[in-house]
């Protein structure tokens, strides 16, 4: 039975992958920061079935010591400061564990363990102010803020490791992917909770940001399965994995505000406070490569994804639970 470490395993993709390795058999070892309240609500249905360690990027002895006593044959590095407008405001922070916390985890399967597979969370905010379209495993980065500005360096640590320890590190470049467990500070869920908010009477109004930036919105529940598959390959490689469709922030507002049966433009406010300094315009995935060398592809689509959301956020709301991020 192989055994898995998930860093990060609490979190919207964590508790997906934990989930899914659980299912093809996996002993599934989930690390999780210490804090004064440990928030473990999406993976609460599951939490009997694996194991919860304390760790933290910050700390490399933390890594080691997980390493030495679980002898993971996997091992995936969600965990990050991964809120991209947190970033502006916590830029030393974001650094320290999205960029520097891939290289204490490295460095930690180095020494304990060199035979490990490991995956990295690479991002699309890597490609920030777009050199091409749409986005491969060869488009040049341009980031445009800290967040994804420390995720190019985690990218390249991952790379440097691979080539010169031949380790079997790889990087999934994963495009927006959402789902019901997303948390309420990012725009979609945002969008999903404040429709249903309003449905129910709670609210009037959702301020936003920018309308007009598009992305490539999927399902994480899927896209969690193309980063096991990165890890079954013979030879370590990175892979770039979306739908290859771009829908606008207008656009999930209206497909989410329709679903309650209501006008968006009636409740959105244009709120200046919720602008980037500087903004990434259009993400658009090309997935080829995963599409062809993994056998992956989505199969949610755009309408169903926010349907799913919106659905769950009212659901939430009618049985009084507000803040639960579990689905």
């Amino acid at each position: 039975m192989p055994t898995a470490l998930i860093t990060g395993v609490n979190g919207q993709d964590g508790s997906y992958l934990a989930e899914f390795l659980l299912s093809k058999g996996y002993q599934v070892v989930g690390m999780v920061r210490r804090s004064s309240t440990v928030t473990c609500e999406r993976i609460q249905h599951i939490q009997n079935d694996m194991t919860i360690v304390q760790g933290d990027l910050h700390d490399q002895s933390s890594l080691v010591a997980i390493l030495e006593e679980y002898k993971p044959d996997e091992v995936y590095n969600l965990a990050a400061q991964s809120f991209v407008a947190t970033s502006w405001s916590q830029a030393v922070l974001t650094g320290e564990v999205t960029a520097m916390g891939v290289t204490r985890l490295l460095e930690s399967i180095r020494l304990v363990n060199p035979k490990v597979r490991f995956y990295q969370a690479s991002s699309s905010e890597m490609f920030g102010k777009v050199v091409e379209t749409p986005q491969r495993e060869t488009t040049s980065f341009y980031p445009r803020s800290p967040y994804g500005v420390a995720k190019v360096y985690g990218h390249w640590i991952t790379i440097n490791y691979r080539e010169s320890y031949n380790l079997f590190a790889v990087s999934g470049i994963l495009f927006n992917h959402e789902s019901p467990r997303r948390g309420l500070e990012f725009v979609t869920r945002k969008i999903s909770h404040g429709a249903a908010r309003i449905k129910h009477g709670l609210d009037k109004e959702l301020h936003l940001g920018n309308l007009d930036a598009q992305r490539d919105w999927g399902f994480a529940g899927e896209y969690v399965q193309a980063m096991w598959h990165m890890l079954q390959q013979e030879r370590p490689e990175d892979f770039v994995v979306g739908t290859g469709e771009t829908h606008s922030v207008r656009e999930f507002c209206e497909a989410a505000f329709n679903y309650v049966g209501l006008n968006y433009q009636d409740y959105i406010v244009k709120d200046e406070r919720f602008m980037r300094p500087s903004e990434v315009d259009m993400l658009i995935a090309d997935s080829t490569k995963a599409r062809q060398k993994l056998d992956w592809s989505p199969r949610v689509g755009f309408k169903d994804l926010v349907a799913m959301m919106v659905e769950a956020d009212l659901k939430r709301l009618r049985n009084g639970n507000v803040s639960s991020e579990k689905q």
